[in-house]
């Protein structure tokens, strides 16, 4: 997308309104949302590990957990909320571009990824609301309508490849601090290094995941099993059944419970 794509008066208007007081206050609110849906997936993944699931230790699960607490439906409410601001953000930044950033068009790519992973998220958020969510199983059934297509086992190994990409970066990201590219000190205020080590912790342990999730789905793609495919939840279940798999699964629990603690402190610092 470049900068001649967009009508002058629209990339003004664009800019205007990712600057806006309102957008940006809203768009904190998502990371808020960020750290709740985290921080109950750590919860879910801790009962996991100690053979009490409460739910699917994922997105859904923690969704499904919050619509059952009191006064939960008015939280998934402003949980949809924010994610839907903060989608609205990353969609903003992809068209009108981030200050200084290295690679223009790689970062206009990144926010339109996030952005639309914010989006679903809001969607799931209000149909939890609405008690209309899914049961959260729908990667093998996409996975074997990819597998049924021509090249289907290559789509999907591809797919799972690139995912066990973004669980490094995620690795990557945390274990060199370059999250904190992302934060800057608003109000006189500076990022302390309890900040600095809960984002570290929380992205190694969210990139596991992640790198765990995208090999699962490359496993589908060499045995064209959808079965073998599988989200968050399928994950965190393979970590348990390893050597050692408890004591893993509560470290990585406790990881993405830190890096939803971080995602509170990124609500005030977040660089918008």
């Amino acid at each position: 997308m470049s900068e001649k794509a967009i009508p002058p008066s629209a990339d003004a208007a664009a800019r205007r309104t990712k600057n806006s007081r309102a957008v940006q206050i809203l768009a904190r609110g998502g990371y808020i949302a960020s750290g709740v849906l985290h921080v109950l997936v750590a919860w879910l993944a801790v009962q996991l590990a100690l053979g009490q699931p409460e739910g699917q230790a994922d997105e859904s699960g923690a969704f499904r957990t919050l619509a059952q607490m009191p006064g939960g439906e008015v939280v998934l409410w402003a949980v949809a909320v924010g994610f839907a601001a903060l989608a609205v953000w990353q969609l903003l930044t992809a068209a009108v571009g981030a200050p200084n950033a290295g690679s223009q068009a790689g970062a206009r790519a990144k926010s339109a990824a996030k952005g639309v992973l914010y989006a679903v998220l809001a969607v799931s958020g209000v149909r939890a609301a609405q008690g209309t969510g899914g049961s959260g199983r729908s990667e093998e059934s996409m996975t074997a309508q990819v597998l049924e297509m021509p090249g289907g086992p290559w789509l999907v190994g591809a797919g799972g490849l690139a995912i066990v990409g973004v669980g490094v970066y995620h690795v990557v990201k945390g274990a060199r601090k370059k999250f904190l590219r992302d934060l800057t000190g608003t109000g006189g205020g500076s990022v302390g290094q309890v900040v600095v080590r809960l984002g570290q912790v929380g992205y190694v342990a969210k990139g596991i995941a992640l790198g765990v999730v995208g090999g699962l789905i490359v496993a589908a793609a060499v045995t064209t099993d959808a079965a073998q495919a599988g989200g968050l939840d399928e994950a965190l279940r393979t970590m348990r059944d390893q050597p050692f798999g408890t004591a893993l699964l509560i470290v990585v629990g406790l990881g993405i419970g830190a890096f939803g603690l971080y995602s509170f402190a990124r609500a005030r610092f977040a660089r918008l």
